[in-house]
């Protein structure tokens, strides 16, 4: 069962296309990730599915049903949504007053909000913050009073608006992995926008990609990640070694270059190779690929706990991912000659 839909959506602003006929389905206690570049138009989105705004056109569908544009009845929707924005304000009093806030509107006695307010502080690691300024906190613990905000409100579906954005990199994996675990232990639904692939893989289920107002694929991590519909998509989800092709049944022409996949595809395209699927080695071995070349390296660099190391095929260049065990037993050096082979399963087409 979808929870939230948004069917054709447009939306112009001073003759300029915000989105253009935007259609996606949220599933019923999924993580779903909006991803995109920033002023794809992420964040206009979910101020329409949050019903914070008002599309040009377009029908936006909560449990199946439409949703009116106006009146009581889309306030009643409204209610049962929550919104985490990307860059949270704290109101002037405590950590407790913060999150009780929205209780406090919707007329909860002083004992529910309490029992409610203690809840979602344990959810989001702020246990003993109740009686803390708001204005004392760092980036991190206010994002996570932001989030507890939202939380204590027990809406059915939870909006995220890039709620990582400028923290260091240690708090948003602990924000990130927070935000996971809440997900897994309650029922909500999970609507989060982003503009880091990165952060969608560590939390997401199913997902869709914006580029410039448009959606431009959705479906499940897993299809977004290997499976890119086209080159954009490929460069998005992070994929290197990108080539235009030739394309001719399971045979890729790059320059003078063949390469094998397994795909029935013709015409023009691009096919990618990841640096981590290409093996190298200074003498012939003997293997089942298909792809199997003479290299020579051009360059080798250290990337996080891996080595890029960049091969020259025939004027093409690729990069292969090699491990410090691996390039220590190698023993190669730039100008160093290499064979070179892959598997044509591993040979992204699109």
């Amino acid at each position: 069962m979808m929870i939230l839909s948004l069917k054709n959506i447009h939306l112009t602003r001073e003759r300029s296309s915000i989105l253009a006929g935007v259609s996606l389905d949220v599933e019923l206690g999924s993580f779903f990730v909006l991803m995109g570049p920033t002023g794809c138009g992420k964040t206009t989105l979910l101020r329409i599915a949050g019903l914070l705004d008002v599309p040009d056109s377009g029908e936006v569908l909560f449990r199946g049903a439409s949703v009116p544009r106006k009146g009581r009845e889309r306030l009643g929707v409204r209610r049962k949504m929550a919104t985490m924005f990307q860059d949270p304000v704290m109101f002037k009093g405590t950590v407790f007053s913060n999150i009780a806030w929205g209780l406090r509107i919707r007329g909860c006695s002083q004992r529910e909000t309490a029992l409610r307010v203690g809840e979602v502080l344990e959810l989001v690691g702020l246990e003993g913050f109740e009686e803390r300024d708001a204005s004392t906190l760092s980036g991190g613990e206010t994002r996570r009073t932001a989030l507890a905000r939202a939380l204590v409100l027990d809406p059915e579906l939870l909006i995220l608006d890039e709620p990582t954005t400028s923290l260091h990199q240690s708090f948003k994996r602990e924000l990130l992995g927070r935000i996971k675990e809440i997900h897994d232990r309650t029922d909500m639904t999970f609507l989060m926008a982003t503009h880091d692939f990165t952060d969608a893989l560590a939390v997401g289920d199913t997902g869709a990609v914006m580029r410039d107002g448009n959606i431009e694929q959705s479906g499940s991590m897993d299809k977004i990640l290997f499976s890119p519909r086209n080159r954009f998509m490929a460069s998005f989800t992070g994929m290197r070694n990108i080539l235009p092709a030739e394309f001719c049944a399971s045979e890729a022409l790059v320059r003078d270059l063949s390469i094998r996949h397994t795909e029935e595809k013709s015409g023009h395209g691009f096919l990618a190779v990841p640096p981590e699927v290409i093996v190298i080695s200074t003498a012939p071995t003997v293997t089942s690929e298909r792809n199997r070349f003479i290299g020579i390296v051009r360059s080798i660099t250290r990337n996080g706990t891996t080595w890029d190391v960049e091969l020259d095929i025939s004027g093409i260049l690729l990069t292969a991912a090699v491990t410090t065990g691996a390039l220590d037993e190698l023993g190669v050096s730039p100008g160093s000659q290499v064979h070179v082979s892959f598997k044509a399963s591993a040979v992204h087409v699109f």
